[in-house]
């Protein structure tokens, strides 16, 4: 019987790797992310049935599916409505609707998209271990789950503004490029959280304590109009030009110039450093799972 020495089993530890740069596309790190967009690009309906495929999978043997979180969403609503509408001296008529939409857009939107692309990846360390697929792939996954969990979702503050007999009317049409550039920055954040989170695991805990900080000083339970005079410092917060650009629309307001000129700045330097951390690391972070 022949023992292998501790050197044989180190080039056999190495032997996959090197077979993976082997059968790596050759070119510089941003020609081989290059390859991976235009390959996710052509599989994008595949992206879309994984999506779909986790909420089945998610709420298999439940008779309401993901309408009980919708469910669970309105009793929140409901209770902290009441409550901080006379802790704030506010009409409830006034008061509900502001809430109900914006702890929609919070909890199952911005919140929701950004802690889940921190495990973009790592939840898909099987497929990605056992089947070749384009990396980001993962985060189209990881975007239209989201979205169809914010469609349940929105159900909540649609039926607040039908009690109040409260409209947008058209100006809610202006809230549909506001949450496409939602989707493009989901998407971004996989690419960076995703890849520094399956690096670095500490992160994702980081990042959910980071949100809860931003939950509270972010006016989604609280109005900006309290701030008084103030109100004009909101602009330094980069999640609240993010969340106005949807929700004044849907509250029946155009957002203005200046918001949208900061919610398109920010995503465009977020998308910048996200691209850069993602060619950077791309070629390591099979290993890193």
């Amino acid at each position: 019987m022949s023992v292998s020495s501790p050197a044989s089993d180190v080039a056999r530890d190495k032997a996959p790797r090197r077979q993976a740069r082997r059968d790596a596309p050759r070119g510089s790190a941003a020609a081989r992310a290059w390859a991976d967009w235009k390959e996710t690009h052509r599989l994008w309906r595949l992206g879309v049935r994984l999506g779909w495929l986790d909420i089945r999978l998610r709420y298999r043997g439940s008779a309401l599916g993901p309408f009980w979180l919708t469910i669970t969403s309105a009793l929140m609503v409901a209770s902290m409505g009441v409550l901080y509408s006379r802790l704030f001296h506010m009409q409830l008529a006034t008061y509900l609707p502001f809430l109900s939409l914006s702890l929609t857009l919070w909890a199952a939107g911005l919140s929701s998209l950004i802690q889940e692309s921190c495990t973009c990846f790592l939840d898909a360390e099987d497929m990605v271990r056992s089947v070749q697929l384009p990396l980001l792939l993962y985060a189209v996954r990881v975007v239209v789950r989201n979205a169809i969990v914010f469609a349940h979702n929105i159900i909540v503050p649609l039926g607040v503004f039908a009690l109040y007999h409260l409209w947008p009317g058209m100006n809610a049409i202006l809230a549909i490029p506001a949450l496409l550039l939602w989707a493009l920055d989901g998407f971004a954040a996989c690419m960076l959280f995703g890849s520094l989170c399956a690096r670095f695991r500490d992160i994702s805990p980081i990042i959910g304590a980071f949100l809860q900080i931003v939950f509270y000083v972010t006016p989604i339970i609280w109005m900006p109009q309290q701030l008084g005079a103030k109100a004009s410092l909101l602009l330094y917060n980069p999640f609240y030009p993010l969340l106005e650009i949807v929700r004044a629309p849907l509250l029946g307001h155009v957002p203005s110039f200046q918001l949208w000129a900061i919610a398109l700045g920010v995503s465009a330097v977020f998308w910048a450093i996200a691209v850069r951390s993602f060619i950077r690391t791309r070629a390591r972070l099979v290993f890193w799972l």
